[in-house]
């Protein structure tokens, strides 16, 4: 319950004392684009501030969701992304890999939960997903990394209602599609799968009853205004992503964008506190480009409400921090790694199981 009390109602504490009254149906609020204009401008540490007391009163303070992301299918994709060097459009130097055996990846997802994982996320290459024997084996792979008592996760490009209930039905926790950037600017970086492709496949996922993995990347060569319209797209899909990775671009040799200067930490930081306030129930993940800010930024991300990170020498491509500087930070810091399956139920069969 809720109690008025005077001293709430600063400039701070009017905004802090509204977001705590609409969080028990955030999934169902449509933000309008004016007012996360005005979110976004406030000052930072009214913003940080802000964002930290709506993440300690939606989270555990002392939980860090830790994820482990493997490419299961790497290289030779169709897709004309700007920042990617997997895309057959771009000529960086990767080569390319087909498929996984199931048995490797499971290999892969048990070293990972032996490493604190609590999430294993598998990447393929692949512009959509195609009916068949590849897709089939992925199914296979979902559940098995379900079975061992891990959170599954796939980002494997667009896909159908019925694909998604088939990863549904193999035990798939969460589906990663970022929308990478603004409507406004996302031409600017893709130009072969359009948003509201992204869009349908988002409404796929819903449809299946999966949770949606869904952010963007900062230092496309975006604008303000482009990374206020990507936070206003996300906070107003419906449901609202359970998962909110905030990516920095990572320049590769050989891609379009590899002279592309770094976003500002500030703004970095900023983005983070605004996906927090404005969902304040979804994990909100450091993903891409971690390697490169201090940890000293990375503890202000999470004061901001940043509660998840990516584990392991690599996400897909792009270095990452190593196990060790990842724990003695949480350890630094009073943090624990996230229990799986803490917000919801465990799948049915590893219930049944169970009993």
């Amino acid at each position: 319950m809720l109690l008025f009390r005077p001293h709430l109602f600063t400039r701070v504490g009017l905004v802090f004392f509204c977001t705590l009254a609409h969080n028990r149906n955030m999934t169902n609020t449509a933000y309008s684009l004016d007012s996360v204009k005005a979110l976004y401008a406030r000052p930072l540490l009214d913003l940080v501030y802000e964002a930290a007391s709506v993440h300690r009163a939606n989270h555990d303070p002392q939980d860090m969701q830790m994820c482990t992301l493997l490419s299961i299918k790497t290289g030779g994709c169709a897709e004309d992304c700007g920042y990617c060097s997997q895309s057959i459009h771009n000529n960086a130097d990767l080569e390319k890999e087909i498929l996984m055996k199931t048995s490797d990846v499971l290999e892969q997802a048990r070293k990972a939960k032996e490493s604190g994982s609590t999430r294993f996320c598998m990447g393929a290459a692949w512009p959509r997903v195609l009916d068949g024997r590849a897709f089939d084996r992925v199914c296979d792979m979902v559940k098995g990394v379900s079975d061992m008592g891990m959170e599954a996760c796939c980002t494997l490009g667009m896909l159908t209602e019925a694909q998604a209930v088939r990863l549904k039905e193999a035990g798939l926790t969460a589906y990663n599609h970022n929308l990478d950037t603004s409507r406004e600017f996302y031409d600017k970086v893709i130009t072969t799968r359009s948003y509201d492709e992204r869009l349908d496949t988002l409404k796929n996922v819903a449809k299946a009853g999966i949770a949606a993995c869904c952010g963007g990347i900062l230092g496309l060569g975006e604008r303000e205004e482009d990374r206020i319209s990507l936070l206003h797209t996300l906070a107003n899909l419906n449901p609202q992503p359970e998962s909110v990775p905030i990516n920095v671009l990572v320049p590769v040799a050989g891609t379009p964008l590899e002279k592309q200067k770094p976003i500002d930490i500030f703004e970095w930081i900023r983005c983070i506190a605004v996906a927090r306030i404005l969902m304040p129930k979804a994990m909100v993940r450091l993903s891409a480009g971690r390697l490169t800010i201090s940890k000293e930024a990375q503890a202000l991300a999470f004061m901001a409400g940043a509660n998840a990170i990516f584990t392991g020498e690599k996400l897909l491509t792009t270095p990452n921090p190593e196990k060790d500087a990842d724990y003695g930070l949480l350890a630094e810091l009073g943090l624990k790694p996230r229990a799986p399956y803490k917000d919801g139920p465990e799948p049915a069969e590893k219930q049944a199981d169970a009993a």
